[in-house]
């Protein structure tokens, strides 16, 4: 292996972005304007990063629509997190929400207007003024088309300060010294099939998240969770996992995303029954409540009869009585997916929708500045040197146990700003880096070329099938310890058949046989952890919702659960505390009580 190690090409840089969707983009940029050399390596060409299929748009307190302030965004998002958010970081998020979307309307981001020409804000389920007793008009939109339109730019903006992009390039794993700093990346250009190893300072993980460990997502086929995956290899634990968040509004049958948006809009949820059942569920916020509350109401609607289609397994979200104008001017995407996916005219037929794995709370661990932070000899916030996460890969935690619509957007756009800051501050320009040791890649390359070789009788397709409908059935919108505990065994010899694996195509050149089994072992880590996590946590709270423990228990687990996961497929279980601290006293803490909408 040595030999290999020896002859690889190696590229040297100040800091390298694994992923170059919405925060991986906003960390280049940042990073390019305080002069260190990045190179940004993504599976998929920027443009195609997941950050494009967001839609209904951004957060931020600037008051455009009605009076608003960024102390009712840092109240209301810790209601949506359940209080499993860390109101440190959550208090930056909010806070720097401001500045951060003034930036991104001055790098060229095409906002929809309002009548004065400021940005157009719209309502967004969880959002509220006064501490929960109006709806606030928060969430900053270019039609419905928000994430294309901040993607687009700061890739046009990386291009012209000059960031370095590797593109189709497959990051196969964190290259860790001795010491547990972290040194750099491999990486394999799946379009010559030639291996390359990315020094770096420091390695900020930008991959997403890892929607397709589930049968029905939103999320695009490469949300494979390919950082979360690299650092269980890497032997370091994963944070809140179980925290899986449905949206409510996938289409029946194709699950395309039918946003957010729609309802802030006027969009009614309806039964078999044509009733508007978010009454009874949500009285005040009715349709526009927090995600998980909505998934939940609608799924009791579906168990209890009342649901529409010919199997009464779906909602209709009805859109016929708005403006056909308005629709077109504001929803114009959504009217289309709607008539490709589903084969309605929304001005005159209600959309079937469908609860759908959307968005993972879950991920590496972080504090607010995107350093990744360990469990280490009693300290909960040891800092591992070198390493970065941001964005849907990375749990900060500003979302807790369940995230507000339009915050998503947001995280990217201010984390990624932050971990740039962050590595400015304590990375010089152009210093040396050190030698590796000489075996550091061997465990990563005897790795790669184990799968690239494997010879057994299942094909990858059929393992990732088994693994998606094994976490659709048992880590669904409701659970209980028996379909838990079912899901884990289950997961566990999904996980194991993978020694099983065939792998047909031996090339490395091109090779989608390849890449797509490295990203079903990516995948199995974190759906094994996802589970396990889900099966240890003995109460409801956000997204995790236990049947057989319908209540938060705050006093014995507001704390964040911490799972590792080892080469033979053993699962460790661990926690953080949450932070119940502000940064200082702009605002203050907000204690835990009831979550009512």
């Amino acid at each position: 292996m040595t030999s290999i190690t020896q002859s690889l090409p190696r590229r040297k840089y100040d800091v390298v972005i694994v992923g170059a969707g919405g925060s991986g983009m906003r960390a280049s940029l940042q990073l390019a304007r305080a002069g260190l050399s990045v190179a940004v390596l993504t599976k998929v060409f920027p443009t195609r990063s997941h950050t494009v299929a967001a839609q209904g748009g951004v957060s931020a307190s600037l008051g455009n629509m009605n009076p608003d302030s960024w102390q009712d965004h840092f109240y209301d998002t810790i209601k949506g997190s359940d209080w499993l958010g860390d109101q440190d970081a959550i208090q930056y998020m909010c806070r720097e929400a401001i500045p951060a979307i003034i930036e991104l309307e001055h790098q060229g981001v095409p906002f929809s207007r309002t009548a004065e020409g400021k940005i157009y804000q719209r309502p967004f389920g969880g959002m509220t003024t006064h501490y929960g007793k109006g709806t606030a008009q928060r969430t900053c939109a270019a039609a419905d088309r928000t994430g294309h339109a901040i993607l687009h730019t700061l890739y046009q903006q990386s291009l012209a300060h000059d960031a370095e992009f590797f593109i189709e390039y497959f990051a196969l794993d964190l290259i860790m010294d001795e010491e547990g700093v972290c040194r750099g990346v491999l990486a394999l250009d799946m379009a010559e099939g030639t291996l390359h190893l990315f020094r770096a300072h420091g390695v900020v993980l930008a991959t997403g998240g890892y929607g397709r460990a589930y049968f029905s997502a939103t999320s695009a086929h490469t949300c494979t969770g390919d950082g979360g995956g690299m650092a269980l290899r890497a032997g370091l634990g994963l944070q809140d996992m179980e925290f899986v968040q449905f949206h409510p509004t996938g289409i029946y049958g194709a699950g395309c995303l039918i946003t957010e948006g729609v309802r802030g809009e006027g969009g009614i949820l309806r039964n078999s029954n044509g009733e508007r059942f978010m009454e009874r569920y949500a009285p005040n916020a009715k349709d526009l409540a927090s995600r998980d509350v909505v998934s939940r109401s609608m799924t009791m609607e579906i168990r209890e009869g009342r649901g529409v289609g010919e199997h009464k397994d779906h909602i209709h979200l009805d859109l016929t009585h708005l403006d056909p104008a308005d629709i077109h001017k504001k929803l114009p995407g959504i009217a289309e997916s709607a008539r490709i996916f589903a084969g309605v005219d929304v001005t005159r037929q209600p959309i079937p929708v469908i609860p759908t794995v959307h968005y993972n709370m879950g991920g590496i661990p972080t504090n607010y500045h995107g350093e990744v932070v360990q469990l280490r000899d009693g300290d909960p916030d040891a800092v591992v040197p070198g390493l970065y996460a941001i964005g849907e890969a990375a749990c900060v935690s500003v979302h807790g146990a369940n995230r507000l619509g339009s915050n998503s957007l947001l995280d990217l756009v201010v984390f990624g700003r932050a971990v740039a800051n962050r590595c400015a501050e304590t990375i010089r320009p152009g210093q040396p880096h050190k030698r590796l040791p000489a075996d550091a890649l061997d465990k990563s390359l005897a790795n790669l070329d184990r799968v690239r070789h494997a010879s057994g009788d299942t094909p990858t397709a059929v393992i990732r099938d088994r693994m998606q409908r094994s976490m659709q059935s048992h880590a669904a919108v409701f659970r209980t310890q028996e379909t838990l505990a079912e899901g884990v065994e289950q997961i566990r010899e999904i996980r194991d058949s993978f020694a099983d694996v065939r792998v047909s195509d031996r090339s490395l050149v091109w090779n989608s046989d390849l890449i797509e089994t490295l990203e079903l072992q990516n995948l199995l880590g974190q759906a094994l952890v996802t589970i396990v996590s889900a099966e240890n946590r003995k109460e409801s709270r956000g997204a995790h919702a236990r049947e057989d423990y319908p209540d938060r228990d705050d006093e014995n687990w507001q704390k964040h659960t911490l799972c590792w996961l080892d080469e033979a497929g053993n699962t460790r279980i661990d926690y953080r505390p949450v932070h119940m601290y502000t940064l200082d006293d702009e605002v203050e803490v907000v204690p835990p009580v009831a979550r009512v909408y």
